[in-house]
């Protein structure tokens, strides 16, 4: 019932089956085997991004002319569900940190940079991250502090970010900085190299995501040329607010299949396991345990393929958007909780796909704007 999330959907094609089969057979053979034991070393290969350049996976959305490979909505969903079959979310998270560190360079950024940058990235060659988060405000864009002043032919950059996936080795870093007055107005963002000098990096240790490395960047008086500007100065605010879309709707189709691998997990489990003599899916409490996490994976599947299609259509449904993410986090959150009970000891175990997904549940809930933050954002568009 849950093995291919397009065999009952009509929005997926021939094509979004193929690459379904083709990310099956990746993450299989380069992923899951190895999920364990990078998250246990904290790091995975470099070379894996490398191997997933070469099936089209970094490229998926980005120009065509710079590497990258046409897809729509569909297509996303499809790698980004994939991709979380290995139950792995700290692999995924910095795999896929050029998804939002990138974007603003493809849309904004002047076209030198572009070709300089962007086949590096979709190559495999360099990674990409986002800064926006410091340690004074997380979603407040607006009134960020890291500051770029200009002096002749370059920004000099002060200031710290924080919390940001790949930031220990991440090649080109997209930094949101204030280059003007308070509030939205006075904010731009600047492509910062990984070797500029005043740039040092601090690596953070987290409850969950162990194969990513999380940093706190610390830029000292760094000089960074202006032709780094992505887009006109004192318009970064407005790019960023864009890029949060993409980033919420990848983050929804994850945890909604982060979820149904506890239901997988759990049902496999469920019917190996015995007590009192018979396997434990022949209890009716853990029946209805796994209905109620098929029930809750099949809804989220269901409203995020249709803001899938509506953004496809042109449309732009923030408040739904919102909505989703805060649905396919609540989903997640329950059928892990739920899968480590259906397993009971073992599922309190490292090296089992339901423990590691329950530690990475909050990470998603807070990550791309915090659950209430999704709600204030959902009201305003609703006009209240």
């Amino acid at each position: 019932m849950l093995e291919r999330t397009g065999a009952q959907s009509p929005f997926y094609t021939a094509d979004h089956e193929a690459f379904r089969d083709v990310m099956r057979r990746f993450v299989g053979r380069e992923v899951e085997p190895y999920a364990h034991e990078w998250d246990e070393a904290g790091e995975f290969p470099r070379e894996l991004y490398r191997k997933a350049s070469e099936i089209g996976l970094l490229g998926l959305g980005f120009p065509e002319e710079y590497g990258g490979v046409a897809a729509d909505q569909f297509m996303k969903i499809v790698a980004s569900q994939e991709l979380a079959r290995a139950g792995a979310g700290g692999v995924s998270s910095s795999l896929m940190s050029h998804t939002i560190g990138s974007p603003p360079i493809a849309r904004a950024a002047r076209p030198e940079v572009k070709a300089r940058v962007l086949p590096q990235v979709l190559s495999g060659e360099k990674i990409s991250a986002l800064a926006i988060t410091e340690p004074s405000g997380g979603s407040d864009v607006a009134n960020l502090r890291t500051k770029a002043r200009r002096d002749g032919d370059y920004y000099v950059v002060s200031g710290e970010k924080t919390f940001i996936t790949s930031g220990m080795r991440a090649d080109y870093l997209t930094v949101a900085v204030r280059t003007g007055g308070e509030g939205p107005g006075g904010v731009s963002l600047l492509l910062i190299e990984g070797d500029t000098l005043g740039l040092s990096r601090t690596k953070l240790k987290k409850m969950g995501w162990w194969a990513s490395d999380t940093a706190t960047l610390h830029f000292d008086e760094c000089r960074v040329p202006i032709e780094n500007l992505i887009g006109e100065e004192g318009q970064g605010f407005k790019i960023i607010m864009h890029n949060f879309n993409s980033e919420r709707m990848g983050m929804a189709a994850s945890c909604t299949a982060y979820a149904r691998v506890c239901v997988e997990e759990a049902i496999a489990y469920a019917k190996e396991r015995k007590t009192f003599g018979k396997p434990i899916a022949q209890h009716q409490v853990i029946r209805h345990k796994i209905v109620d996490m098929a029930q809750k994976v099949a809804a989220s599947q269901a409203m995020l393929e249709m803001l899938a299609w509506r953004l496809g259509q042109g449309e732009s449904p923030v408040a739904e958007i919102c909505m989703m993410k805060n649905q396919a986090t609540q989903t997640m959150a329950f059928c892990a909780s739920e899968a480590v009970q259906i397993f009971g000891g073992a599922g309190f175990m490292r090296g089992v796909k339901v423990e590691r997904i329950y530690r990475e549940v909050k990470v998603n809930a807070i990550g791309g704007g915090t659950e209430e933050i999704m709600k204030d954002l959902a009201s305003r568009q609703m006009g209240l």
